[in-house]
């Protein structure tokens, strides 16, 4: 460990004499720091250097710090903290004064009283209720992000939305019956915004936690509001979306981001968001304890097949838009198999996409698909993961432990488990804790991540530069496949697919124009008069 500073000079900071530096999400330890009679604008930068041959270069105010191929500027850290990391070096930068300098997890340091944290956990919403299932479906199916309609046909996401919602209501009302008549994931969310403050409080850092629901209360709006009363002056947005995707986190904070510009109070606190957090040391080792725990239950553990089940997206967000969650689920899946196999657990495992909707083509192989293939191929024993759900909801409680176990059993798989999702591990809550806390010397700093050459730690960076970042094509997508193929290919399929959302279109069109039709009729759109 190394602590230099611009001019040269070993920086004698306090963390470093005590040796109290906060992991960093590499596992290895370091922490921005700078002695409490500092009030000049030095640069400080600590650097854990983690493979041979990266040599750094430092220098004063106004040249850069050059890691690798990569180039950081400097004069972006006269005033915010910034990490980034480069091909096996971490580095660090900060202003070490003493008003900048922020508290860290073992350090002691406490925040001003005029200085109040406040943390958003985002997530998805269900319906509570059965009544509410329809008006639920009908905000999900509302969102743009969810439906991607040309922008010649945006008019009609609304009625378009209201179509889907009404046919797919009396299933979905009926699978949320069978859970208990609602969806658990707005309690199970508070109770980790419960376990999340008492963990910072554990940490020295007094914060308020709030949630937001992107499709059912307590909405983001409602939380903002909260915010706002409150007073809280710095803000760390926290999507409970392990990887990042346009449709989940991507959707959430492009709400958050309209907000944002509606409001001169919002506008001025300084914020910053994680927008993904699945290699985290925490999570990943929570993962691997959770697997472990549910393998030891079969009668042959070294014969259960472990079955990554991740919701799906459609193969245009990923090809065509730039979505990186297929890159950052694989690689979560390898994370956490590594772990398992660093305790002795060599079983074999697949990653499969479930949940998908609709006629377009999603991220294969599909889930169902993929255990009548199993069970082909004399698979006996499964493990189901939901990987990419850290509360329980519909998407475990039903359409994995009922319909999934069924199609097991049905495809020969004679012994089925599942792993619980994490919902309020400690060693889970306790990793968020430490997200935040690393989070807050990068409240209001930029984003630099390049979506063409990512690396493994996603940085920091404020909503609407995020959104810049991950999301460049808003546009109408263009057919990812060849035109003029035959029989039942993937072309085939997706123009199928096209097929029927024109029909459904043209339909809508009709019955707008008209005010009579099958629509009109059912009650679903108002009858002219």
């Amino acid at each position: 460990m190394q602590c230099l500073q611009a001019n040269f000079r070993l920086d004698s900071c306090s963390s470093c004499a005590r040796s109290q530096h906060h992991r960093t999400e590499a596992g290895s330890s370091g922490s921005v720091g700078g002695s409490s009679s500092a009030t000049s604008s030095n640069l400080v930068v600590v650097v854990n250097k983690r493979s041979k041959g990266c040599a750094l270069r430092l220098s004063s105010f106004g040249r850069v710090i050059d890691g690798n191929r990569q180039i950081f500027s400097s004069k972006y850290a006269k005033k915010y903290g910034r990490k980034e990391r480069w091909a096996g070096t971490v580095v660090e930068a900060t202003v070490a004064s003493k008003q900048e300098l922020v508290g860290i997890q073992d350090s002691g340091d406490k925040y001003t009283d005029e200085e109040r944290v406040g943390v958003l956990l985002l997530n998805l919403g269900g319906p509570e209720t059965l009544d509410d299932v329809q008006p639920f479906l009908y905000n999900l199916f509302a969102d743009p992000d969810i439906i991607r309609l040309p922008r010649l046909f945006r008019f009609l996401q609304r009625p378009l939305a209201q179509f889907i919602s009404t046919l797919r209501a009396p299933k979905s009302t009926e699978a949320y019956a069978s859970i208990g008549g609602g969806s658990p994931l707005r309690r199970i969310t508070d109770e980790q915004a419960e376990a999340l403050s008492k963990a910072l409080e554990e940490k020295n850092l007094p914060a308020r936690v709030y949630v937001g629901m992107r499709y059912w209360h307590p909405f983001t709006e409602e939380a903002i509001e909260q915010i706002k009363a409150d007073g809280i002056t710095r803000l760390v947005v926290l999507p409970l979306y392990p990887q990042f995707s346009i449709s989940t986190s991507g959707s959430s904070l492009r709400l958050l981001e309209s907000i944002f510009r509606e409001d001169d109070y919002l506008v001025n606190m300084q914020h910053t968001v994680i927008p993904s957090w699945y290699q985290r040391e925490g999570y990943v080792q929570s993962m691997a304890s959770l697997i472990i725990k549910e393998l030891e239950k079969f009668e042959r553990p070294e014969e259960v097949n472990i079955f990554f089940s991740a919701h799906g997206v459609p193969v245009a967000y990923v090809e065509e838009a730039g979505d990186p969650y297929k890159a950052e689920m694989e690689e979560c899946v390898e994370l956490i198999m590594r772990e398992v196999k660093t305790r002795g657990v060599l079983n074999k495992h697949v990653l499969a996409y479930q949940s998908r909707v609709g006629p377009v083509e999603w991220l294969k192989p599909y889930t169902d698909d993929t255990i009548v293939e199993l069970g082909k191929k004399g698979v006996k024993s499964l493990l189901a993961v939901p990987i990419s759900f850290v509360s329980e909801h519909i998407e475990t409680l039903e359409e994995i432990d009922v319909e999934y176990r069924e199609l097991a059993l049905e495809s020969g798989i004679k012994n089925w488990g599942r792993v619980p999702a994490l919902n309020c591990d400690p060693t889970f809550i306790a990793d968020l804790a430490d997200a935040v806390i690393e989070a807050l010397p990068y409240v209001g700093a930029m984003a630099v991540s390049n979506l063409e050459a990512r690396q493994s730690l996603v940085p920091l960076g404020k909503v609407e530069e995020l959104l810049a970042t991950y999301d460049t094509q808003r546009r109408e997508l263009p057919a990812p496949v060849a035109v003029w193929e035959w029989g039942w290919t993937k072309s085939a399929e997706t123009w199928n697919g096209r097929a029927a959302m024109l029909a459904v279109l043209a339909l809508l069109v009709l019955e707008v124009t008209t005010g009579q039709g099958v629509l009109h009729q059912w009650g679903i759109l108002p009858l002219s008069r």
